[in-house]
């Protein structure tokens, strides 16, 4: 098996992200509430509105951002996206060190 050079992981790396768009990190979460308009007939009857969210992390701080509907396909493949590129980012690290370290040499 020929070993792998830092150049070889850059190469792999930029090539299996160049299509990895869009990407988001967080989750997309289907969320029942009551609204903010005052008199709201459906609240009144006792009905939950519903929307989506993406929820993640900025820092240290959480955070909740409301989502359309419509564009709930687009954030969910973002989503998904954002978890590959995790994954490889991981296995990158690995091959780039063991590049780096190169052949192991035998003792004596």
């Amino acid at each position: 098996m020929k070993r792998e050079t830092p150049e070889n992981v850059h190469s792999w790396f930029t090539e299996a992200i160049r299509q990895m768009w869009p990407v988001a990190v967080g989750s997309l979460s289907l969320r029942r509430g009551r609204c903010i308009r005052p008199n709201c007939p459906a609240c009144a009857a006792g009905e939950l509105h519903t929307n989506y969210a993406l929820y993640g992390r900025r820092g240290s701080r959480r955070f909740s951002l409301y989502v359309p509907e419509r564009l709930v396909p687009e954030v969910e493949r973002a989503i998904q996206n954002g978890r590959r590129l995790h994954e490889l980012i991981n296995e990158a690290g690995i091959r780039y060190v063991k590049a780096l370290k190169g052949p192991r040499r035998p003792k004596g």
